[in-house]
């Protein structure tokens, strides 16, 4: 069993920043790549920001310029860094691992509870 655990959610005045992290525990062998994606009220959920071992990053357009990803392997956490918030990006934020647990079994993917990020204008 894997467990993603964020912190770092909030209310952020417009032009604020915030920092989420999000630690993976439990049953891993490797994560392959872990990432940020949000929803918001009514939206579909997209991709934010994700990083894959070897360390290519992708960044969506929403976020571009103004957040940072970076992990910790040895941790096993992800963090996302977002600087100049807009009203525009209030979402919840969800934290994605794809991890394998066993030399040989499969990668499965994994979702974080979320966090909320509220930016007030």
């Amino acid at each position: 069993q894997v467990q993603l655990v964020e912190s770092g959610g909030g209310l952020v005045q417009s032009g604020g920043s915030l920092r989420l992290s999000c630690a993976a525990s439990g049953s891993i062998f490797s994560i392959k790549a872990m990432g940020w994606y949000r929803q918001a009220p009514g939206k579909e959920r997209e991709l934010v920001a994700r990083i894959v071992s070897g360390g290519i990053i992708n960044y969506a357009d929403s976020l571009k310029g103004r957040s940072t990803i970076s992990r910790d392997n040895a941790k096993n956490t992800v963090y996302l860094q977002m600087n100049g918030l807009k009203p525009e990006d209030t979402a919840v934020y969800y934290c994605n691992a794809e991890i394998q647990s066993a030399l040989y079994g499969p990668e499965y993917r994994y979702w974080g509870q979320g966090t909320q990020v509220t930016v007030s204008s």
